[in-house]
């Protein structure tokens, strides 16, 4: 039995709308715009961009989120263009199977639940950090043992906080996809607030002297910091694993992937812009950035706001993540790939509510426990790996499917998937071999469930072999 065996496009399709599995269709344009700005700005901008200024880039830290910006927007139209021809949960890991076989299909499957459910132990982490911060402000502190994952040396034992935000956000998800999209739009709208407050406030403090040197560490600095800040845009590509809920997804899942790019890559330039213009560049290694330099103007009751919004913005990433690992989880069990509890649906809520709580309870563990160093750039490569083989998926699909129904094309085809190709290649070459050495021990762990479990119990796998029987 070949391992490169696909899915037709109708096939996906057909499956996704089967009785008793299917999820209910209840998101439009906006509810998606929502899910990918909540998804994106959070860690990224309030957290990432001190570091990325004070190690790699300096002042052209624009240029880093400039980079990093288009390897994105090329590999948003082509993911645009996939989310349009097949409206089915699962993003890079659907698309894969139509455009590779179940083999790649599995390996993409496998490197997005590094990608979604690691980058949720880390967020909530970062969450966890945030939420002390404003509690101590209030002289209200938890014990030791209870405010990081374990340590012996500090005297921790487990991140509670971080445990109890993933198991909040999970209850919201479980109640229903609109409950939870409009909840998170709310606390967007929050967010948006809160950075566009600072740059009200910040412009008017900006030193043009401080953008100068505007390179300091060359241009090997900002493209070491693109790939840093890359971290930063993670989050659109969770917008395609909400297809299958998508009233009109050939129209709304294009406008909803391309709108809150271009948002949220205009607020980082011009937040990186006036962050490096108020605080000299060597000064920004914090955790706070953005806090931080308000705090250096003494504009510090602004700071405290910009801090709530720290914590709201992170909460938005956090629900969004772990909404994409259950829709994940979802896809790749319905195929058989993993057990078929995964895909089980709530015939109330309509969500996968097992589901949901299995990956809670995964992703609690890792946050609460697990101290994760490394987990952005792990997070980055995985990501960068899905996008590289979606946008040649589109050059695979628009050579042996060129007669397909497409909702949205890529424009300029086909240029624009090659430089994604390029673009998010130059990136994956920027990160540490230490992260490529994690990265090939998870996928080696991944190859070895596949042929011990994944293979046998493939859907399409025992499909062929009874239609084999029959002939």
């Amino acid at each position: 039995m070949s391992l490169f065996r696909k899915k037709s496009i109708q096939k996906l399709i057909r499956e996704s709308s089967g009785s008793g599995t299917s999820l209910k269709k209840d998101l439009g344009a906006f509810d998606l715009t929502m899910l990918g700005i909540g998804a994106i700005i959070g860690t990224g901008i309030f957290v990432l961009t001190g570091v990325a200024a004070a190690e790699h880039a300096g002042p052209a830290l624009i240029l880093s989120f400039i980079l990093s910006g288009f390897a994105c927007v090329f590999a948003a139209l082509c993911y645009a263009e996939f989310a349009s021809t097949v409206p089915v949960s699962g993003s890079a890991y659907t698309y894969s199977y139509a455009a590779f076989g179940e083999i790649f299909a599995w390996i993409l499957g496998w490197d997005l639940i590094l990608e979604y459910g690691l980058a949720s132990s880390a967020v909530a982490a970062g969450w966890s950090g945030y939420f002390q911060g404003l509690l101590a402000g209030f002289g209200i502190k938890f014990p030791t043992a209870l405010t990081s994952a374990y340590d012996a040396a500090k005297g921790t034992f487990i991140d509670l906080p971080a445990v109890i935000i993933i198991f909040i956000i999970t209850f919201l998800l479980t109640r229903g996809v609109k409950k939870s999209a409009r909840f998170n739009s709310i606390l967007v709208i929050i967010k948006l607030a809160v950075v566009l407050l600072f740059i009200g406030v910040g412009v008017w403090y900006v030193k043009p002297s401080n953008w100068t040197p505007f390179m300091p560490f060359g241009f090997s600095g900002v493209a070491t910091g693109a790939a840093t800040v890359f971290f930063a845009y993670i989050g659109f590509d969770a917008i395609a694993t909400a297809a299958e809920e998508v009233r009109n997804p050939k129209r709304n899942m294009p406008i909803g992937i391309i709108a809150s790019l271009a948002v949220c890559t205009i607020l980082y330039i011009v937040v990186s812009l006036i962050l490096t213009g108020i605080v000299p560049y060597d000064q920004l290694n914090v955790k706070n950035p953005v806090a931080f330099a308000l705090n250096y103007i003494h504009q510090d009751w602004i700071a405290g706001f910009i801090s709530v919004g720290a914590i709201v913005g992170i909460t938005t990433v956090l629900l969004v993540m772990l909404y994409s690992q259950s829709r994940l989880f979802y896809a790749i069990s319905r195929d058989g790939l993993l057990p078929k509890m995964f895909s089980r649906v709530n015939r109330k809520t309509q969500t996968p509510v097992l589901n949901s709580w299995v990956t809670a309870v995964i992703v609690a563990f890792f946050a609460g426990f697990v101290p994760l160093g490394k987990l952005a750039e792990l997070t980055n490569i995985g990501t960068l790996f899905a996008f590289i083989t979606v946008s040649i998926g589109i050059l695979v699909l628009r050579k042996t499917q060129p007669d397909l129904k497409r909702g949205f094309q890529v424009p300029f085809s086909p240029a624009i998937p090659i430089l994604a190709v390029v673009f998010c290649g130059y990136l994956v070459l920027q990160l540490p071999a230490a992260t490529w050495m994690g990265f090939g021990v998870w996928l080696v762990i991944g190859l070895i469930i596949y042929f011990s479990y994944s293979k046998k119990h493939s859907s399409l796998n025992q499909r062929e072999n009874a239609e084999e029987k029959v002939s």
